[in-house]
């Protein structure tokens, strides 16, 4: 729990402050509410954010703390007491509270099991918040059902500018409420209704209240049942959303074909910089209209196609026009089912990638074997930090070209390297990799682990891994599941954890 206020600019005020810090300070040792971490950071000194997080000495209950402690807190801005299941069935405890720190602006209460009686007592409590700018209450399965006895305090003027409801097992009724409480919300910013199910059937309302929202930034509805229809529904909205930054409509199953019919409207978002359709069931025919819109968001940085298996044989032009995205930092297509024609399309577009930070090809098998095809941008790419190739069939000639461009001073900045489930990859392709490893001195994890079903003996290259290792100043993880060492070999690796226990990190999953 860390704590801040801002210092007085009088004497006369100053000592008070000292005094009630140090009671917080006392009170916090005695309820072993914080962490050694959050002890450590106790003389930071700002008394405007209490993060009631128990540590795993916890013996207190944090709704109790928190009562007490708020009397204290008069300039409280932040109050985050999420993932505590001792809230439960006592939040009335803590709103009773709330107009003793009237300024509050920050309240986050995710993941506390929260009851009926909890969120009617919160509905009345933010009467008493009116600078109010950010609510969670992802988590509760109890929010379902009562968002209106919870929301309806807000009135117009709110200064609310983000609002998750994740999974809180929302109801088609909550949903027609949010699209009629949305005008209200004139400065709202984030609105995140992810997993939550049942809200599908009233997207109309919703999306009718989204055109009241100009200030919105970012729209979150991750598997919310969304349809076919919800697209068009969707695409009316976006054009009052000129601002919109963030939009993630993935694993929403029933949306694929609904770009069918090309959404001119997301064309507009001209300033989006995030959009994310994984797992979608995108058809051809939505491949064919997202190749006119989304070469169009020239601000966009992160891109996620992934998990849409028909886009294997249909997205060679789409792919082919990422060129027109300089901006793009993160690109997921894994598991997309690429084809070798697809494939060379992204190869030849992912060279015009300068800013390319986060690059995911995983679990595309025609990667394998023609590894070749993204060498130049592995030499271009100066700025990927994240390469991902799990599953994708790699074979001994992959490994050799990964190690030449290794040798050759590039992937410099890469972090993390993902390259497990590539059981065809022989001893002589972890060989000739392991001995060129220790050149991406910025390598944090690696991933080497066989796939669930294979397990399989461990060459003499694990040798060559544990040299490596020595040399890469900030590796702190190897992954090496299911891969079995030899009594020798794993000799060597105990050795080698004693002397970096603090460290490094072997994930073997236990050796067989």
């Amino acid at each position: 729990m860390s704590q801040t206020r801002k210092e007085s600019s009088s004497d006369g005020e100053t000592k008070p402050q000292t005094s009630r810090t140090s009671f917080v300070n006392r009170f916090l040792r005695g309820s072993k509410l914080r962490s050694s971490k959050a002890e450590s950071r106790k003389e930071s000194n700002d008394l405007k954010t209490s993060d009631f997080q128990p540590s795993d000495e916890t013996q207190t209950p944090a709704p109790l703390d928190a009562v007490a402690l708020l009397p204290f807190l008069p300039d409280l801005e932040k109050l985050d007491i999420s993932w505590n299941d001792l809230v439960g069935g006592t939040l009335p405890l803590i709103t009773e509270q709330m107009h003793l720190v009237n300024k509050l602006k920050s309240l986050r209460l995710g993941s506390c099991r929260l009851t009926t009686d909890d969120v009617r007592a919160l509905g009345e409590a933010l009467k008493a918040v009116p600078d109010l700018e950010e609510l969670d209450l992802s988590w509760n399965s109890k929010v379902g059902g009562n968002v209106p006895r919870i929301l309806q305090e807000l009135q117009a003027g709110s200064k609310i500018r983000t609002l998750e409801l994740v999974d809180c097992t929302l109801t088609s009724e909550d949903g027609t409420f949010m699209g009629q409480l949305l005008p209200v919300l004139q400065s709202l910013e984030v609105l995140d209704l992810s997993m939550n199910r049942n809200i599908g059937g009233s997207l109309n309302s919703i999306a009718q209240g989204l055109k009241s929202t100009s200030s919105l930034k970012v729209l979150k509805l991750q598997s919310c049942g969304l349809s076919q229809k919800s697209v068009t529904l969707l695409d009316a909205a976006f054009g009052y959303l000129g601002g919109l930054r963030k939009l993630d409509l993935s694993c929403n199953k029933e949306l694929g074909g609904g770009f069918e019919d090309l959404p001119a409207q997301l064309a507009m978002l001209e300033h989006l910089e995030v959009l994310d359709l994984h797992q979608c069931s995108l058809t051809a025919g939505d491949v064919v209209s997202l190749t006119q819109v989304i070469p169009l968001l020239s601000h966009l940085q992160e891109l996620d196609l992934s998990a849409n298996k028909k886009m294997g044989s249909s997205s060679e032009n789409l792919l082919s026009r990422l060129r027109f995205l300089p901006a793009l930092k993160s690109l997921l297509i894994s598991n997309c089912a690429l084809e070798r024609e697809t494939f060379t399309a992204l190869a030849e577009a992912s060279i015009h990638l300068p800013a390319l930070e986060v690059f995911d090809l995983s679990w595309n098998k025609c990667v394998g074997g023609n590894l070749k095809l993204l060498l130049e941008t592995l030499k271009l790419s100066t700025s990927l930090q994240v390469l991902r190739l799990s599953s994708c069939s790699l074979v001994t000639e992959d490994m050799a070209l990964l190690a030449s461009v290794m040798q050759t001073g590039h992937l410099a900045r890469l972090r993390k390297l993902d390259l497990s489930y590539n059981d065809s990859v022989c001893d002589a392709g972890w060989a000739v990799f392991c001995q060129n490893v220790w050149l991406l001195k910025e390598l944090t994890e690696l991933d080497i682990s066989l796939r669930p079903s294979t397990f399989r003996d461990c060459g003499q290259w694990f040798r060559h891994l544990l040299c490596a290792v020595t040399r890469l100043p900030e590796i702190t993880e190897i992954g090496m599941k299911r891969w079995i060492l030899p009594p020798s070999l794993e000799e060597e690796l105990e050795c080698f954890d004693r002397d970096h226990r603090s460290s490094i990190r072997f994930d073997h999953g236990g050796y067989q």
